[in-house]
């Protein structure tokens, strides 16, 4: 076959494919194209971009490929230009064999959505092959004794084109003798014969050559031709004669080598040499005699090979029975090839992910699969499907593609991942199966916010805690994974006693651990609420509040605090006063503590501590009343030195003491007198500074005494006079109880007993009585110091006066008033 020729060839077939594509792509279905074969590679099949309605740039973008099993060595796509090529030379004749049209089918996917386009390409013929002999001689032996019309089979040509360009007729070169003539065959096919038109001698001509020349329909016209000797024979009266012109035999697919397939017969009633019969294949191809084996001289046929129905289903052979004196006949084998379901379905993931988010909706697709079997009928067809305990189905979606999807939201907080077993079945007997794998993990998703193992935390911190210390942790949990699980601790912001909670309580944002930034005082404040925010990384983020309670512990840290007595604030020293007729049991004075604490820490209790005269005082274990315990006698001394001391029930517990200083006399002047000894300087240095104010208060004193009474004198008179003495009662009344008299730091002052005064107009029997104890409590009111009482006075008082009554001659006594009040000292330190 000339170049030119085949060029003129292959530029008609451009034109008509192109005119073919264009009526192919108005067509509905799936995409349709045709080129021809022996182009170049990267020749142009189709715009496939166009077809898919894409742009080209969208190829790549999109991840547009071909899938297309076994096919994708022949087809390209060129992403540039967004065309379908050939990935290099097509031959018809290797594709598709026999096969009068040829069309090859490819799947085009599109990646991001996972979609099949289907794609049909049909390979048109081109006349690039001859019509070719198997042999490029035969010899035909024919007894010179055969009569006219006696036909001789001649071999066949064969021509891997299809169509026109295919064998469409024979030649024989002109002679005296022979004919050609033309036999259909069960196929179809023509089938050459040799007839003879003459008598035959030996004598004369012993070997006739002749040239079947055989002839295709392309253009140019392709021919090719086989040389015949027939050779004439001496005396040979019969031709071997099989038993059957075709025979038929249907076998299965999984014979094994060795097999006899059946058994050809031909006979021969000549005797001798002429009657033996040897058998041989004739016309046959390459690939069948590699199946097939024949034995000569039985006429078995054997398995030589491996039978494959699914390579080829069909063979026919001819067979050659010739006598030993060259006479022969041919006879068809037709075998079927039967199928066996000896091939399991196969099962190819075309496209899958390894990873889909959770809370992807229903019908997300997992993968794209394709399922086969190369047997045939039942024995291929394959029923493929997905274990019903996983949330996973196959849907059919083109041609035997699958897809993979979900049947409901995945919760890979439930399932992590998945093991999804695929099984695909045939329906042969018995059936076939074949399985496979896929892994899919569940990617994580921010669909779970931290949570804490409880609603709220209540938390006990002993006040006096450590600054900076930590005193709890909390945690919370996000079933998510990586980012989303991630964990940011943060605190609600809040004041607390008009400072912002930042001030008090800080927290690690990692760890969820709080700290204390100051040391927390339960007397400030017993509790706090705040609130802890848990957060993840997720996007958006995540969170939840839990509420945190803290309650501040008391603990012992307040010694009591002595509420009274209480020491002036000009440095001075208290005395209690209490009369020697004080009868046991004496409510002299009452210490009153208090403690800051709380619960058992603030009970409180008193007791002596210590005394200068032991069993004289006693005190109230609860109450801190100081009352006699006896009663006082002569020998007390004038001052009484008493420490109490007061202590909580805390652990450890504390205390305080208090000194007090009782002063025990039945007189003011007693009282005064010794005022000097009460003085008890704190420090050595200041005793002669303090001896000389006593000295000095304990004058002026006496001195105000007789003042009192020269002033108490006066008034009497008055009285007597003009009833003025009443008044003078009234004046005394008007003395504040509360001033004290002292001088230079010394001040009496009346606060621990009550006194009676009566005066009489003789000063002889003017007196002054203490009367016994009638108070319970030494913190008294300012009332009951200014309460009055009328001073008993003789008329013999009033007469000496000179303001006597004539018509009285008695004494009659007569109340002036009398004042309770306490009296008390303080002596300068």
């Amino acid at each position: 076959m000339g170049n030119p020729p085949l060029r003129l060839d292959r530029s008609g077939l451009v034109l008509l494919h192109l005119f073919l594509r264009t009526l192919q792509e108005s067509g509905a279905g799936h995409i349709q194209y045709s080129v021809p074969e022996e182009t170049d590679k990267g020749f142009f099949v189709g715009n496939i971009s166009k077809d898919l309605e894409l742009e080209p740039w969208e190829l790549s973008e999109r991840g547009v490929r071909i899938i297309s099993r076994d096919r994708m060595q022949l087809f390209a796509l060129n992403l540039r230009s967004g065309s379908l090529i050939t990935a290099g030379r097509l031959d018809r004749e290797e594709l598709c064999e026999t096969l009068s049209s040829c069309f090859l089918n490819i799947e085009i996917l599109v990646e991001d959505t996972l979609k099949i386009y289907g794609v049909e390409v049909e390979i048109m013929d081109v006349n690039d092959n001859a019509p070719s002999f198997q042999e490029a001689e035969i010899e035909i032996k024919v007894s010179e004794h055969s009569t006219p019309g006696s036909r001789f089979p001649l071999p066949i040509a064969r021509d891997p084109d299809v169509g026109m360009n295919s064998l469409q007729r024979y030649e024989l070169n002109p002679n005296s003798y022979f004919s050609l003539q033309m036999r259909g065959g069960t196929d179809g096919t023509m089938n050459p014969e040799l007839v003879l038109e003459g008598s035959l001698d030996r004598e004369k001509e012993s070997a006739h050559h002749l040239l079947l020349t055989a002839f295709d329909g392309g253009d140019p016209i392709h021919q090719g031709a086989v040389a015949i000797r027939v050779v004439v024979l001496d005396v040979n009266d019969h031709v071997p004669k099989f038993t059957q012109s075709v025979y038929r035999v249907s076998i299965p697919e999984n014979l094994r080598s060795g097999t006899r397939v059946l058994i050809v017969n031909a006979t021969d009633p000549d005797e001798g040499i002429n009657g033996e019969v040897v058998y041989s294949f004739r016309n046959t191809e390459s690939k069948t005699s590699e199946i097939f084996q024949l034995d000569s001289q039985t006429g078995e046929v054997l398995i030589r090979g491996s039978l494959d129905f699914e390579k080829h289903r069909f063979y026919e052979m001819e067979i050659q029975a010739q006598d030993g004196g060259g006479l022969s006949t041919t006879a068809k084998i037709l075998i079927t090839v039967v199928d066996v379901n000896d091939n399991a379905p196969e099962i190819t993931i075309t496209s899958s992910t390894n990873s889909v988010l959770e809370n992807s909706p229903p019908g997300t697709v997992i993968a794209l699969l394709n399922v086969q079997d190369q047997d045939s009928g039942e024995n291929g067809q394959v029923s493929c499907f997905v274990p019903n305990s996983l949330p996973f189905k196959l849907e059919k979606t083109y041609g035997n593609y699958y897809k993979l999807i979900t049947t409901r939201m995945l919760d890979r907080e439930q399932v992590h991942s998945y093991d999804i077993t695929l099984i695909a079945t045939d329906q042969g007997f018995p059936p076939l199966s074949t399985e496979t794998h896929i892994s899919l993990n569940i990617a994580d998703d921010n669909d779970n916010p931290p949570t804490f193992a409880d609603s709220s935390y209540s938390i006990y911190i002993p006040e006096n805690n450590a600054r900076g210390a930590s005193f709890f942790s909390v945690m919370a949990v996000d079933r998510d994974s990586s980012e989303n699980s991630q964990i940011t601790y943060s605190l609600v912001e809040d004041t607390l006693q008009g400072a912002p909670l930042s001030t008090y309580i800080s927290i690690n944002s990692n760890t969820g651990t709080l700290y204390a930034l100051r040391s927390f005082d339960y007397e400030q404040f017993r509790d706090l609420q705040l609130w802890v925010t848990a957060q993840d990384s997720g996007k958006p983020p995540l969170s939840s509040n839990v509420s945190v309670n803290i309650f501040v512990l008391d603990q012992n840290d307040n010694a009591p605090e002595i509420l009274y007595p209480t020491l002036p604030t000009d440095g001075s020293t208290g005395v209690e006063l209490a009369p020697r007729s004080a009868e046991p049991g004496y409510l002299v004075t009452k210490v009153v503590a208090v403690d800051r604490d709380s619960g058992q820490n603030a009970w409180l209790s008193y007791r002596l501590l210590k005394a200068s005269e032991p069993g004289l005082f006693a005190v109230g274990l609860h109450t801190g009343e100081v009352r006699t315990a006896r009663a006082l006698l002569d020998r007390d001394a004038l001052k009484q030195s008493l420490v109490v001391a007061v202590q909580d029930h805390g652990q450890p517990p504390l205390s305080a003491t208090v000194t007090l200083t009782v002063a025990v006399a039945d007189s003011i002047p007693d009282v005064l007198a010794d005022l000097g000894s009460i003085g008890t300087p704190a420090d050595p240095d200041d005793a002669d500074l303090t001896l000389y104010l006593v000295v000095a208060v304990a004058a002026v004193s006496c001195v105000f005494l007789a003042f009192v009474i020269v002033l108490l004198a006066l008034r009497l008179r008055r009285w007597h006079a003009s009833r003025v003495l009443q008044a003078s009662g009234g004046g005394l009344v008007g003395v504040p109880a509360s001033h004290f008299v002292g001088v230079d730091g010394v001040r009496a002052f009346l606060q621990t007993y009550s006194h009676e005064v009566s005066l009489t107009a003789d000063s002889r029997k003017s007196h002054l009585i203490f009367p016994q104890p009638n108070y319970v409590d030494t913190l008294i009111s300012q009332e009951s110091c200014g309460k009055s009482e009328p001073l008993l006075i003789t008329e013999d008082s009033a007469a000496g006066l000179g303001n006597l009554d004539s018509t009285n001659n008695q004494e009659t006594p007569r109340k002036m008033s009398h004042n309770r009040c306490f009296l008390g000292v303080v002596i300068s330190n």
